[in-house]
């Protein structure tokens, strides 16, 4: 249809013309019975003789007979050609055949030479060198024989001469040091050197002492204890709908009406208050049609029957 700007479909997408429709008219054939190859069951097609197979007929073959190699050709024995063949071969041997006079030897044992072609060898030989005839040394030097004893409890057996004996005191340290003081009290001229001022041990009896004034005595202030926390003497009591949880005894009944009247307004003008509007309620779909929804859909709504449900 051509647009209000008086251009059509075709010229506004940018195509010169339609597609055509290729299949328009055309018989359904189906996919099963169509065939692989259409055109080769139409018209003449190339119908060769078959493949051949290899035998001992000449169908088998190209040719339309069987062809030899060699015409003419006469027989040949094989054993006869390779006897000839030995004679000549025997004709250019200018004497007989080498045989060894004996065959080959074979070892007896590790180390041996039996067998071999060098022989022995006489570096490896297992005869003895010859060697020079045995002079036995010297005899040694022969001196007296050693002295028996340790050391300890016997006399001569050392190799210098045995020490003299020589006593000796038995308080000798004490004597000696005995002597050393009574030299040491001869040196001397007079007795130690002393003060006549009585021993301190600092320069004053009071090393703190201070000439100035004392400040005076702070006071300590006395913080003022707080008293233990109050503990009730019992338990608190629980509510029991009486005067069983409250300090004071049941309150007495009173005449005041239950429900007090409200008083109109005096004037005219005062507008009586509305509250606004809550939220509107919205329609809820039942859980019954809910069900019934899913129980039927597009594709079971004409099989399925009002008694299954």
């Amino acid at each position: 249809m051509p647009a209000e700007g008086g251009k059509t479909d075709m010229e506004r997408i940018g195509l010169f013309s339609e597609m055509e429709y290729i299949t328009v008219g055309d018989k359904y054939v189906s996919q099963f019975n169509r065939p692989f190859n259409e055109s080769a069951s139409k018209n003449r097609q190339i119908l060769p003789g078959g493949s051949k197979e290899m035998s001992n007929l000449q169908a088998g073959y190209f040719d339309p007979h069987f062809v030899r190699i060699f015409e003419g050709e006469s027989y040949v024995n094989p054993n006869q050609v390779r006897r000839r063949y030995m004679m000549e071969e025997a004709k250019k041997n200018l004497s007989k055949a080498f045989l060894p006079s004996n065959g080959e030897k074979k070892p007896c044992g590790l180390g041996s030479y039996y067998g071999t072609i060098g022989g022995p060898v006489p570096f490896f030989s297992a005869q003895s060198k010859p060697k020079e005839k045995y002079e036995p040394p010297g005899k040694n030097l022969y001196t007296n024989p050693g002295k028996k004893g340790t050391g300890y409890g016997y006399a001569n057996i050392t190799i210098g001469k045995q020490f003299s004996h020589s006593s000796d005191l038995y308080d000798a340290a004490k004597l000696n040091n005995k002597k050393e003081n009574e030299e040491h009290r001869r040196l001397l001229k007079g007795t130690a050197f002393k003060l006549n001022l009585y021993p301190r041990e600092y320069f004053d009896t009071n090393p703190y002492m201070s000439e100035k004034p004392l400040p005076p005595i702070k006071k300590v202030e006395k913080k003022e204890t707080v008293g233990n926390p109050f503990k009730p003497s019992s338990p608190g009591k629980k509510a029991g709908g009486m005067k069983a949880g409250t300090f004071d005894p049941y309150p007495s009944h009173s005449a005041d009406p239950y429900v007090v009247k409200l008083k109109s307004p005096s004037s005219k003008s005062a507008k009586v208050f509305h509250p606004p509007g809550g939220p509107k309620s919205r329609p809820i779909e039942s859980i019954m049609a809910l069900n019934v929804k899913r129980a039927l859909n597009t594709k079971n709504y004409k099989t399925a029957s009002v008694q299954s449900y």
